[in-house]
């Protein structure tokens, strides 16, 4: 293709249809719906209390190889497998997560699809949309407020300041956050104490929302976080301090699933928007049952590559929601495999099937990895108008050696005509190979076996290490109850191990915890590896200094 329009000038150009007519197609009357303009709503809790008893379709999930600046596509895929399911005449709804500001505006882009696989109004989708990070980072930083005031005050928990384990959140990225000290310019001020910021997708907060099932499970999953501990070292919890009750009233409205489309008009869920790399990396629990109860299949995704955001979604989202995934679509793309093989990104365009088959192994450790969770799994390769034919011919018989479908999908250039072969495909796996999902680790297993076999067997690794204190800790919150955690690693997205330089496939290297964080609210063990940062920081130039809005109020330069 030549003269390619960017994705903003694709979606802004879109023929959207108003969003009653989108709710329509699944059955959802104009009084069930709660519009934020003519292109967005929410769907009223009074017809998700409708959909009780119903039966579930067929939950797909869409993930990828490890990620590499030359880019995967899981959200256009995701987008582009829809259209094409509903192409073929299925009955097919797409479970998203909501977009960070923080990528935005940093170096990631927007997180709506791409080409003519996209969801719309993607501005909106991207900056503001419905209000909900706003929400959550308003109730998160509520309980910050709460905290310190008590402290302030008469101090009747006997928190112990330094022992304060609850942080503050922005959906930003800001680096000088990071640590901060809190408190200072005298005693009306409050309590100095060491304190930071997260990214909002880094709360408790965020996690709480993506995995509650209602309004009420919200509010108790609040009321059990921790905030810290006592100056003779017991826990504190959020609803000491009576905090449960208004911070669930920030989040009643933002916890109803936001509806929008594609381009092609088809009805996609966007709710939810926590990272993968510092996060459990999933979409909402209750637009995904709500998308089940909806339509025949479930097109969802799960952040970064497979042993990040699948591995979540299998180890975490599913335990905790009783979900059993059908089908799961590994997505790779032939500049990402050449980088992989060693590539760099300024020599990508030319054809180099060596470095494919080299790249590859990075591909074969995420299907073997997938392999262990018992679900069917196919490999779409997100077709560039570069790549070639030879290009592809090695990756699908890389994929015959593993017996496993490999289609090439062309969604990005042709939306969901593009993605019909792949649709077919993901249809004849789900018919004629039936899921065995299981987790990679039971809920018995101790909390540092668990984390050790997420290493092993995902990542590659030797063995996992740590220096007393932190293995002091797992023996803690073993010795307190928690054992039965699953185990949320952090880690970075770029390298199944530690270092973000070390592409392919590496093996026998060690994974370095060096923190826990116990998330009560959320019910798992947050494992911080390398030098993971919960807080990103922009990089030399930030994507916001190419956006900008025209005098006729269209925004540009967006992604």
């Amino acid at each position: 293709m030549t003269n390619v329009p960017s994705d903003i000038d694709i979606a802004q150009a879109a023929k959207k249809l108003p969003i009653a007519d989108i709710a329509a197609k699944l059955d959802i009357g104009a009084n069930d719906i709660i519009p934020f303009g003519h292109d967005k709503a929410k769907i009223s809790y009074d017809f998700l209390n409708k959909l009780d008893g119903k039966k579930d379709g067929k939950l797909i999930l869409v993930t990828a190889i490890s990620p590499t600046p030359a880019g995967e596509g899981k959200t256009t895929t995701t987008v582009g497998l829809g259209d094409g399911l509903n192409a073929i005449g299925k009955n097919a709804v797409m479970c998203l997560r909501e977009p960070s500001l923080g990528p935005c505006f940093g170096m990631k882009g927007g997180a709506a699809g791409g080409g003519y696989a996209q969801v719309v109004p993607m501005t909106d989708i991207n900056l503001h949309f419905t209000g909900d990070f706003h929400a959550i980072g308003a109730a998160h930083n509520l309980l910050s407020a709460l905290i310190d005031n008590h402290m302030h005050w008469e101090n009747q928990l006997n928190i112990d300041p330094r022992r304060v384990t609850w942080r503050r959140v922005m959906d930003m990225n800001e680096r000088a956050l990071r640590t901060i000290t809190s408190g200072l310019g005298g005693f009306h001020n409050g309590v100095v104490r060491e304190a930071g910021f997260d990214i909002t997708v880094a709360s408790e907060i965020m996690a709480c929302f993506c995995l509650a099932t209602d309004l009420e499970d919200l509010r108790n999953r609040i009321g059990n976080i921790t905030i810290g501990y006592t100056r003779d070292q017991k826990p504190v919890q959020a609803r000491a301090l009576k905090a449960e009750g208004a911070m669930t009233a920030l989040l009643r409205d933002a916890l109803q699933p936001n509806l929008v489309q594609t381009l092609e008009n088809n009805p996609a869920l966007m709710h939810g928007g926590p990272f993968a790399n510092i996060a459990h990396g999933c979409n909402s629990v209750i637009a995904t049952k709500t998308a089940l109860k909806l339509s025949d299949y479930v097109v969802t995704e799960a952040g970064f590559g497979a042993d990040l955001g699948a591995e979540k979604f299998l180890d975490i989202k599913c335990r905790k929601a009783g979900l059993n995934p059908d089908a799961i679509v590994l997505v790779a793309t032939t500049k990402a495999l050449k980088m992989h093989g060693g590539v760099a990104k300024s020599d990508l365009k030319g054809e180099n099937v060596d470095a494919i088959k080299k790249g590859c192994a990075n591909l074969g450790r995420h299907i073997r990895n997938l392999g262990q969770f018992g679900v069917p799994v196919t490999v779409a390769i997100n077709h560039y108008v570069t790549d070639t034919n030879a290009e592809h011919e090695a990756i699908r018989d890389f994929c015959a050696e593993y017996n496993v479908a490999c289609t090439v999908s062309s969604h990005w250039e042709h939306g969901g005509k593009g993605a019909v072969e792949l649709a077919e495909t993901v249809v004849d796996l789900i018919e004629n190979q039936k899921s065995q999902f299981r987790p990679l680790y039971m809920d018995d297993v101790p909390l540092w076996e668990k984390a050790r076999r997420i290493a092993r067997n995902i990542y590659g690794a030797e063995d996992i290490i740590a220096d007393q204190k932190v293995r002091n800790q797992f023996a803690a919150f073993e010795e307190q109850g928690y054992g039965h955690y699953p185990i949320c690693m952090a880690k970075t997205q770029y390298s199944f191990s530690t270092d973000p330089q070390l592409l392919g496939a590496p093996e026998g290297h060690d994974v370095p915890i060096r923190e826990i964080r116990l998330a009560t609210g959320a019910e798992f063990l947050v494992v911080i590896c390398g030098s993971i940062m919960t807080m990103p920081g922009l990089p030399r130039v930030p994507a916001a200094e190419g956006i900008d809005v025209t005098a006729e109020g269209r925004i540009t330069g967006l992604f």
